[in-house]
């Protein structure tokens, strides 16, 4: 039987940064660390590290993307939305069923400002997933802290898409006017 070296913690980050940059796909701090060898909060540690040095790395409701392999979209624009949150799953699966990203909600709060949460989905399976992380957890969204008023940033790969993200979204009676 033979032992593992155990890495440091320089390289195992170093891996982490690879393992980020040559993946497609979002990457849980569970995935990362089953494949790290170490636990889940010791990634977190690191990831936090990388993210101090410069790295853009950020966490996402489906885990850890490299930015810079999530800018193949050519458009992008901030909208204004308002609405009770039963209407959040409609409106979240509107946009992605129009091939739009959405990377955020931004809600200015009384007391902390702006406050902006990463979302980053692009496709119904994503939209899904994020849905079943808010009620597996009970968390509550951003936008209950503002009567339902918040912004979403979005991206899709041409304007003509963004065009018609927000006019199905006003049709539906869920963009600010």
């Amino acid at each position: 039987m033979t032992e593992k070296k155990k890495r440091t913690g320089e390289e195992r980050r170093t891996l982490l940064l690879d393992w980020l940059q040559n993946e497609k796909r979002p990457l849980t701090g569970s995935e990362l660390a089953e494949k790290a060898g170490v636990s889940r909060q010791v990634i977190v540690g690191d990831i936090t590290l990388l993210k101090a040095r410069g790295n853009p790395i950020m966490a996402t409701s489906q885990g850890y993307i490299y930015l810079e392999k999530q800018t193949e979209t050519a458009c992008e624009r901030i909208i204004a939305c308002v609405h009770p949150p039963e209407k959040t799953e409609e409106e979240l699966l509107l946009l992605v069923d129009l091939g739009v990203l959405v990377k955020d909600v931004k809600i200015e709060h009384p007391v902390y400002g702006d406050l902006t949460a990463s979302i980053m989905v692009s496709n119904r399976k994503e939209a899904l997933r994020f849905f079943e992380r808010i009620h597996e957890t009970n968390a509550a969204y951003l936008s209950e802290l503002t009567g339902g008023v918040h912004l979403h940033t979005i991206s899709a790969k041409d304007e003509e898409t963004l065009n018609e993200a927000e006019q199905v979204l006003k049709e539906a009676g869920l963009l600010l006017e």
